[in-house]
Protein backbone atom coordinates (compact mmCIF):
# COMPACT_ATOMS: atom_id res chain seq x y z
CA UNK A 1 0.00 0.00 0.00
CA UNK A 2 1.36 3.28 -0.77
CA UNK A 3 1.00 6.05 1.87
CA UNK A 4 2.80 9.48 1.93
CA UNK A 5 4.95 10.63 5.30
CA UNK A 6 6.75 13.37 6.35
CA UNK A 7 10.18 11.84 6.86
CA UNK A 8 13.21 12.59 8.69
CA UNK A 9 15.94 11.59 5.69
CA UNK A 10 19.10 12.69 8.10
CA UNK A 11 19.78 15.25 11.06
CA UNK A 12 18.26 18.26 10.80
CA UNK A 13 16.21 17.70 7.39
CA UNK A 14 12.77 16.51 6.76
CA UNK A 15 10.85 15.71 3.47
CA UNK A 16 7.93 14.36 2.18
CA UNK A 17 7.96 11.26 0.94
CA UNK A 18 5.82 8.22 -0.72
CA UNK A 19 6.29 5.10 1.53
CA UNK A 20 4.83 1.52 0.85
CA UNK A 21 3.78 -0.59 3.15
CA UNK A 22 2.22 -3.56 4.11
CA UNK A 23 -1.25 -3.64 3.36
CA UNK A 24 -3.72 -3.29 6.77
CA UNK A 25 -4.26 -5.83 8.57
CA UNK A 26 -7.22 -7.49 10.74
CA UNK A 27 -6.35 -6.08 13.94
CA UNK A 28 -5.66 -2.68 12.31
CA UNK A 29 -7.82 0.74 10.74
CA UNK A 30 -6.88 2.90 8.09
CA UNK A 31 -7.24 6.54 8.82
CA UNK A 32 -7.20 9.07 6.14
CA UNK A 33 -5.11 12.25 8.11
CA UNK A 34 -6.80 15.70 8.11
CA UNK A 35 -4.35 16.98 10.70
CA UNK A 36 -1.18 16.37 12.01
CA UNK A 37 -0.08 18.15 14.89
CA UNK A 38 4.14 18.66 15.29
CA UNK A 39 5.52 18.13 18.81
CA UNK A 40 8.75 20.87 18.83
CA UNK A 41 10.60 19.42 21.68
CA UNK A 42 10.44 15.50 21.09
CA UNK A 43 10.04 15.26 17.55
CA UNK A 44 12.86 18.17 17.10
CA UNK A 45 15.26 16.37 19.63
CA UNK A 46 14.30 13.01 17.22
CA UNK A 47 14.90 14.77 13.85
CA UNK A 48 18.10 16.83 15.11
CA UNK A 49 19.37 12.69 16.17
CA UNK A 50 19.39 12.82 19.57
CA UNK A 51 17.41 9.95 20.56
CA UNK A 52 17.19 6.41 19.95
CA UNK A 53 14.60 5.52 21.25
CA UNK A 54 11.03 7.65 23.14
CA UNK A 55 12.86 8.79 26.43
CA UNK A 56 16.53 7.10 25.71
CA UNK A 57 19.59 9.44 24.66
CA UNK A 58 21.93 8.32 21.78
CA UNK A 59 25.11 7.53 22.54
CA UNK A 60 28.32 7.11 20.47
CA UNK A 61 27.68 3.54 20.19
CA UNK A 62 24.25 3.73 18.55
CA UNK A 63 23.17 3.38 14.74
CA UNK A 64 22.39 6.43 13.20
CA UNK A 65 18.27 6.59 13.38
CA UNK A 66 17.53 7.42 10.20
CA UNK A 67 15.18 7.72 7.60
CA UNK A 68 12.31 7.65 10.39
CA UNK A 69 8.74 9.49 10.01
CA UNK A 70 8.58 11.91 13.76
CA UNK A 71 5.59 12.38 15.53
CA UNK A 72 2.96 10.46 17.36
CA UNK A 73 -0.42 12.55 16.45
CA UNK A 74 -2.99 13.32 13.89
CA UNK A 75 -6.55 13.36 13.25
CA UNK A 76 -8.61 12.10 10.23
CA UNK A 77 -11.42 10.01 9.02
CA UNK A 78 -11.62 5.88 8.72
CA UNK A 79 -11.74 4.69 5.76
CA UNK A 80 -11.31 0.80 6.55
CA UNK A 81 -11.70 -1.36 9.88
CA UNK A 82 -10.09 -4.90 9.84
CA UNK A 83 -11.84 -7.98 10.43
CA UNK A 84 -11.07 -8.09 14.34
CA UNK A 85 -11.88 -4.35 14.95
CA UNK A 86 -15.10 -3.48 16.73
CA UNK A 87 -16.26 -0.28 17.83
CA UNK A 88 -15.05 1.91 14.73
CA UNK A 89 -17.02 2.49 11.43
CA UNK A 90 -16.65 4.20 8.20
CA UNK A 91 -16.27 7.45 8.00
CA UNK A 92 -16.10 7.77 11.96
CA UNK A 93 -13.69 11.00 12.81
CA UNK A 94 -10.72 9.59 15.02
CA UNK A 95 -7.58 10.40 16.84
CA UNK A 96 -4.66 8.50 16.18
CA UNK A 97 -1.10 8.22 17.78
CA UNK A 98 1.32 6.44 15.87
CA UNK A 99 1.07 4.22 12.82
CA UNK A 100 2.79 1.88 10.27
CA UNK A 101 6.10 2.93 8.30
CA UNK A 102 7.63 0.00 7.08
CA UNK A 103 10.80 -0.37 6.21
CA UNK A 104 12.37 2.62 8.09
CA UNK A 105 14.64 2.99 11.00
CA UNK A 106 11.28 3.02 13.42
CA UNK A 107 8.18 0.83 12.09
CA UNK A 108 5.80 3.73 13.19
CA UNK A 109 5.62 6.98 13.09
CA UNK A 110 3.15 9.92 13.52
CA UNK A 111 3.11 12.16 10.23
CA UNK A 112 2.03 9.61 8.15
CA UNK A 113 -1.60 9.26 5.24
CA UNK A 114 -3.57 7.35 4.82
CA UNK A 115 -2.40 6.30 8.68
CA UNK A 116 -2.84 1.98 9.23
CA UNK A 117 -3.18 2.15 12.65
CA UNK A 118 -3.33 -0.36 15.45
CA UNK A 119 -6.93 -0.37 16.37
CA UNK A 120 -5.97 0.12 20.11
CA UNK A 121 -4.18 3.02 18.86
CA UNK A 122 -7.24 5.19 17.96
CA UNK A 123 -9.79 6.96 19.48
CA UNK A 124 -13.34 8.30 18.89
CA UNK A 125 -13.85 12.33 18.44
CA UNK A 126 -16.68 13.87 20.41
CA UNK A 127 -18.88 16.14 18.74
CA UNK A 128 -18.51 19.98 19.58
CA UNK A 129 -14.62 21.37 18.66
CA UNK A 130 -13.28 20.99 15.54
CA UNK A 131 -10.91 18.05 15.19
CA UNK A 132 -7.82 19.93 15.20
CA UNK A 133 -8.46 20.42 18.90
CA UNK A 134 -7.86 16.55 19.55
CA UNK A 135 -4.37 16.20 16.89
CA UNK A 136 -2.00 17.28 19.92
CA UNK A 137 -3.88 14.62 22.09
CA UNK A 138 -0.65 13.05 22.93
CA UNK A 139 1.04 15.61 23.96
CA UNK A 140 -1.94 17.41 25.54
CA UNK A 141 -2.40 14.33 27.68
CA UNK A 142 1.58 14.52 28.89
CA UNK A 143 0.69 18.51 30.14
CA UNK A 144 -2.42 16.63 31.76
CA UNK A 145 0.10 13.97 33.18
CA UNK A 146 2.30 16.25 35.05
CA UNK A 147 -0.51 17.97 36.26
CA UNK A 148 -2.62 15.00 37.91
CA UNK A 149 0.58 13.50 39.58
CA UNK A 150 1.06 15.93 42.81
CA UNK A 151 -0.72 15.89 45.25
CA UNK A 152 -2.06 19.19 45.99
CA UNK A 153 -5.24 21.27 47.82
CA UNK A 154 -7.06 24.31 46.23
CA UNK A 155 -4.98 27.45 46.91
CA UNK A 156 -1.32 25.48 46.76
CA UNK A 157 1.11 27.24 44.79
CA UNK A 158 2.58 25.71 41.88
CA UNK A 159 5.62 26.35 39.45
CA UNK A 160 6.19 24.76 36.12
CA UNK A 161 9.09 25.97 34.18
CA UNK A 162 8.78 26.08 30.92
CA UNK A 163 5.98 28.12 28.14
CA UNK A 164 6.10 25.25 25.88
CA UNK A 165 2.92 22.91 24.72
CA UNK A 166 3.52 20.69 27.67
CA UNK A 167 4.32 24.01 30.30
CA UNK A 168 1.33 25.05 28.74
CA UNK A 169 -1.11 22.01 29.27
CA UNK A 170 0.91 21.48 32.56
CA UNK A 171 -0.04 25.05 34.10
CA UNK A 172 -3.85 24.56 32.77
CA UNK A 173 -4.50 21.41 34.55
CA UNK A 174 -2.78 22.38 38.00
CA UNK A 175 -4.90 25.98 37.56
CA UNK A 176 -7.86 23.42 37.04
CA UNK A 177 -7.19 21.35 40.21
CA UNK A 178 -7.21 24.95 42.02
CA UNK A 179 -3.75 25.19 42.74
CA UNK A 180 -2.27 28.62 42.49
CA UNK A 181 -0.15 28.50 39.45
CA UNK A 182 2.87 30.50 38.13
CA UNK A 183 4.47 29.96 34.29
CA UNK A 184 7.86 30.52 34.13
CA UNK A 185 9.21 30.92 30.80
CA UNK A 186 11.55 33.09 28.18
CA UNK A 187 9.02 33.96 25.62
CA UNK A 188 6.48 36.69 26.17
CA UNK A 189 4.45 35.61 23.14
CA UNK A 190 3.63 32.09 25.05
CA UNK A 191 3.30 33.74 28.32
CA UNK A 192 0.38 35.81 27.10
CA UNK A 193 -1.24 32.83 26.67
CA UNK A 194 -1.57 31.26 29.80
CA UNK A 195 -4.38 33.32 31.21
CA UNK A 196 -5.22 31.34 34.47
CA UNK A 197 -2.77 32.15 36.98
CA UNK A 198 0.85 34.21 37.21
CA UNK A 199 3.92 34.77 34.71
CA UNK A 200 7.51 35.53 35.01
CA UNK A 201 10.87 35.45 33.29
CA UNK A 202 12.26 35.74 36.50
CA UNK A 203 12.66 32.56 38.56
CA UNK A 204 14.29 34.63 41.35
CA UNK A 205 11.27 37.07 41.83
CA UNK A 206 8.83 33.87 42.78
CA UNK A 207 7.86 33.37 46.08
CA UNK A 208 8.40 30.79 48.69
CA UNK A 209 5.88 27.62 50.39
CA UNK A 210 5.52 25.77 46.83
CA UNK A 211 3.75 22.60 46.73
CA UNK A 212 4.52 21.91 43.44
CA UNK A 213 7.51 22.32 40.91
CA UNK A 214 7.22 20.86 37.31
CA UNK A 215 10.06 21.10 34.98
CA UNK A 216 9.12 20.40 31.42
CA UNK A 217 12.01 21.93 29.82
CA UNK A 218 15.02 19.38 31.11
CA UNK A 219 16.82 22.40 32.93
CA UNK A 220 18.18 20.53 36.37
CA UNK A 221 20.19 24.14 37.36
CA UNK A 222 16.99 25.89 36.93
CA UNK A 223 15.66 22.84 39.27
CA UNK A 224 17.97 22.98 41.71
CA UNK A 225 17.86 27.25 41.91
CA UNK A 226 13.88 26.49 42.60
CA UNK A 227 14.63 23.72 45.28
CA UNK A 228 14.36 26.09 47.96
CA UNK A 229 11.10 27.91 46.67
CA UNK A 230 9.34 24.51 47.87
CA UNK A 231 8.50 23.77 51.13
CA UNK A 232 8.71 20.51 53.43
CA UNK A 233 6.83 17.21 52.03
CA UNK A 234 6.34 18.96 48.32
CA UNK A 235 6.48 17.23 44.75
CA UNK A 236 8.57 17.79 41.73
CA UNK A 237 7.76 16.29 38.70
CA UNK A 238 9.84 15.61 35.77
CA UNK A 239 8.91 15.65 32.26
CA UNK A 240 11.87 17.48 30.37
CA UNK A 241 14.54 15.53 28.18
CA UNK A 242 18.16 15.70 29.71
CA UNK A 243 19.77 13.45 27.40
CA UNK A 244 22.80 12.10 29.26
CA UNK A 245 22.69 14.34 32.04
CA UNK A 246 19.52 13.73 34.35
CA UNK A 247 21.28 12.62 37.24
CA UNK A 248 20.03 14.20 40.56
CA UNK A 249 20.85 14.27 43.97
CA UNK A 250 17.96 12.51 46.03
CA UNK A 251 20.27 13.38 49.34
CA UNK A 252 19.36 17.06 48.77
CA UNK A 253 15.56 16.10 47.69
CA UNK A 254 15.21 14.28 50.71
CA UNK A 255 16.07 17.45 53.11
CA UNK A 256 12.80 18.22 51.90
CA UNK A 257 11.22 14.99 51.52
CA UNK A 258 10.03 16.20 48.01
CA UNK A 259 8.47 13.59 46.69
CA UNK A 260 9.76 12.52 42.68
CA UNK A 261 7.09 11.90 39.29
CA UNK A 262 8.37 11.06 36.08
CA UNK A 263 5.64 10.97 33.75
CA UNK A 264 6.56 9.38 30.48
CA UNK A 265 4.15 8.43 27.23
CA UNK A 266 0.62 7.95 27.28
CA UNK A 267 -1.65 5.04 28.87
CA UNK A 268 -5.46 4.58 27.67
CA UNK A 269 -7.35 5.80 30.59
CA UNK A 270 -4.81 8.85 30.33
CA UNK A 271 -5.69 9.52 27.07
CA UNK A 272 -9.70 8.96 27.64
CA UNK A 273 -9.60 11.38 30.96
CA UNK A 274 -7.49 14.44 28.17
CA UNK A 275 -9.72 14.04 25.87
CA UNK A 276 -12.97 14.43 28.03
CA UNK A 277 -11.22 17.47 30.00
CA UNK A 278 -10.77 18.72 26.09
CA UNK A 279 -14.41 18.14 24.81
CA UNK A 280 -15.48 19.89 28.56
CA UNK A 281 -13.18 23.64 28.24
CA UNK A 282 -11.03 22.12 31.76
CA UNK A 283 -8.10 21.95 28.34
CA UNK A 284 -7.88 24.27 26.47
CA UNK A 285 -5.78 24.01 22.84
CA UNK A 286 -6.86 25.86 19.72
CA UNK A 287 -5.39 29.16 21.06
CA UNK A 288 -1.95 27.65 20.91
CA UNK A 289 -1.82 26.93 17.49
CA UNK A 290 0.48 29.45 16.00
CA UNK A 291 1.13 27.82 12.32
CA UNK A 292 -0.78 25.76 9.59
CA UNK A 293 1.14 24.83 7.11
CA UNK A 294 0.27 22.69 4.44
CA UNK A 295 2.17 19.04 4.16
CA UNK A 296 3.54 19.94 0.97
CA UNK A 297 5.37 22.24 2.76
CA UNK A 298 6.50 20.10 6.31
CA UNK A 299 10.05 21.13 5.35
CA UNK A 300 9.30 24.87 6.15
CA UNK A 301 7.55 23.63 8.55
CA UNK A 302 9.90 21.68 11.12
CA UNK A 303 12.55 24.88 10.11
CA UNK A 304 10.88 26.62 11.53
CA UNK A 305 11.37 25.57 14.47
CA UNK A 306 14.27 24.06 14.25
CA UNK A 307 16.18 27.25 13.54
CA UNK A 308 13.88 29.40 15.34
CA UNK A 309 12.86 31.21 12.67
CA UNK A 310 9.94 33.24 14.40
CA UNK A 311 8.25 32.53 17.52
CA UNK A 312 5.99 30.20 17.16
CA UNK A 313 3.78 27.09 19.44
CA UNK A 314 1.49 24.70 17.96
CA UNK A 315 2.39 23.99 14.86
CA UNK A 316 -0.02 22.05 12.46
CA UNK A 317 -0.24 20.37 9.08
CA UNK A 318 -2.76 20.32 7.10
CA UNK A 319 -3.24 17.28 4.73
Amino acid sequence: MKVHAVVATQPWTVAVQALEVAEPGPDEVVVRVTHSWISPGTEGSFVRGERIAGDTPLRPTDPSPFPHVPGYQKVGVVEWVGTNVTGFTLGEQVFATVSRTDGLFFSMGGHVSPAITPAHQLWKLPDGLPREAFSGLVLTQVGYNCGIRPALSPGDRAIVMGDGLVGQWAAQTLAERGAEVTLLGRHSERLEKFTRGATTTDHEALPSGAQVLVDTVGDLETVYALLPKLRRDSHFVSAGFYGNDGKIDLQVLRNQEVTVHTPAGWSRPRMDETLLWVAEGKLTTLPLITHRFPVARAAEAFDLFLHRREPSLGILLDW
